[in-house]
């Protein structure tokens, strides 16, 4: 059964960039996210020119073949037209961009995907990560040399194995074909949300029953409120039965980098590039360089990171223990001096049947004792009258030795 999107796409350039590298896609049958990369200018330029080429392919198609060979061809053509920009402009060098992207065909979706931007889908209250994340670090967790955890926080996690771009060879791109039911809630988004806002308060928001635009926003915000140091992109797709009835209006619109005045225009020769932004390509070339890289997939490298890996693993597992030892310390110190402090006091009681001074309070800690016999009376409890018999049986703190001494003296100068 054929179903019908509702769909809303947002951005924000973040607390730590000058500028939007990032660009979004929401349109009738196509929705994509594009994370630009390269520093500079190159990241906004890949990822609008990349955009602007893949929007293209939105349209219906006769059969899920025809569609998925327009999709491709879009996404290879992006590919070539952001190698042929470098040649014109050789400052761009080593700019590229991620994708991530579905074509709502009938009852079924196509995903296509490369780097690590990501797709995910709710369905009956349960949220799935569709694509795989094409880093070096998700290459390391795949063979089982790190942990998901450990790639969370490793300071490689950046590096792209697979990119749109200024690389050699032509990008291989994971597509996959997929059910589209009514009440399914697709997200598509860039490392901005997904590597800074925790899953679980991902999967709360996408498994709500909030509105499609309102969903995308909060998202939006939520990078936002856990600092958001990279560009945010969102784009969600709600799909519902053709006879819902909605306010929304289908409509194609662009966000981020790629809602800027860039053209692609045919011309004798081929395609060529023209820029209308407002921003010159000066300008461009002063924005602050993004950290993520492309490096093509080798052994050396794998190696190399899996190494960093292990040297901050052993380096945080001696933090830890070093942590511990201090503390240990502390603690043994601080109780040293608590002891020597408890062995100034003095207090009467009774040990043996026998009116006794100890030394040290009558506290304990589970099986460790803070006070001993000092000095045995020969004064019997039971010849004590009963209230002096109470008293000492529920001890008699002292502030001195001395102070301890009389009491025994008294006791004896009381009962002859």
């Amino acid at each position: 059964m054929a179903v019908k999107s509702i769909s809303y796409a947002a951005s924000d350039i973040g607390k730590h960039r000058s500028s939007n590298q990032d660009s979004g896609y929401a349109g009738y049958q196509l929705f994509f996210v594009a994370d630009g990369m390269g520093g500079h200018a190159g990241g906004d330029i890949a990822s609008a020119i990349s955009s602007q080429r893949i929007a293209l392919t939105d349209a219906r198609y006769d059969s899920t073949e025809e569609a998925i060979e327009s999709l491709r061809t879009g996404i290879l053509e992006a590919n070539g037209m952001l190698a042929s920009t470098v040649a014109e402009h050789p400052e761009l060098e080593g700019m590229g961009t991620t994708f991530s992207g579905m074509l709502l065909h009938g009852s079924q979706l196509i995903t296509a995907h490369i780097g690590d931007s990501r797709i995910y889908r709710a369905r009956d209250g349960e949220v799935t990560q569709i694509t795989v994340d094409h880093t070096f670090v998700q290459k390391l967790v795949d063979l089982g040399r790190i942990t998901p955890e450990e790639a969370l926080v490793h300071p490689r996690r950046s590096v792209l194995m697979r990119v749109l771009g200024d690389v050699s060879g032509e990008p291989e791109i994971d597509i996959a074909l997929h059910d589209a039911l009514p009440g399914d809630r697709w997200l598509l988004c860039s490392d901005g949300l997904s590597g800074v806002v925790p899953e679980n308060v991902m999967d709360r928001i996408l498994t709500s029953r909030i509105p499609t635009e309102e969903v995308a926003e909060l998202l939006v915000g939520e990078a936002l409120e856990f600092g958001a140091p990279d560009n945010v992109t969102v784009v969600i797709v709600d799909l519902v039965r053709p006879a819902t009835n909605s306010e929304f209006e289908p409509s194609a619109h662009f966000v981020g980098s790629a809602a800027n005045e860039v053209v692609i225009e045919e011309r004798k020769g081929g395609k060529i590039l023209r820029l209308f932004s407002p921003r010159s390509l000066l300008e461009l070339l002063q924005t602050p360089e993004d950290p993520t890289q492309y490096a093509p997939e080798s052994e050396e490298l794998l190696n190399k990171i899996l190494s960093e890996t292990r040297r901050k693993i052993r380096w945080r597992s001696f933090r830890i223990i070093a942590s511990w030892l201090l503390v240990a310390g502390l603690i043994a110190g601080m109780g040293y001096i608590a002891y020597q402090y408890t062995q100034t006091r003095y207090y009467v009681a009774v040990y043996e049947g026998q009116v006794t001074i100890f030394q040290g309070i009558r506290e304990s800690l589970g099986p460790w004792k803070f006070s001993k016999p000092y000095e045995v009376s020969d004064i019997q409890l039971d010849e004590l009258e009963p209230f002096q018999q109470t008293l000492i049986e529920r001890s008699i703190s002292t502030e001195s030795l001395e102070d301890a001494q009389r009491i025994i003296e008294q006791l004896r100068d009381s009962n002859p």
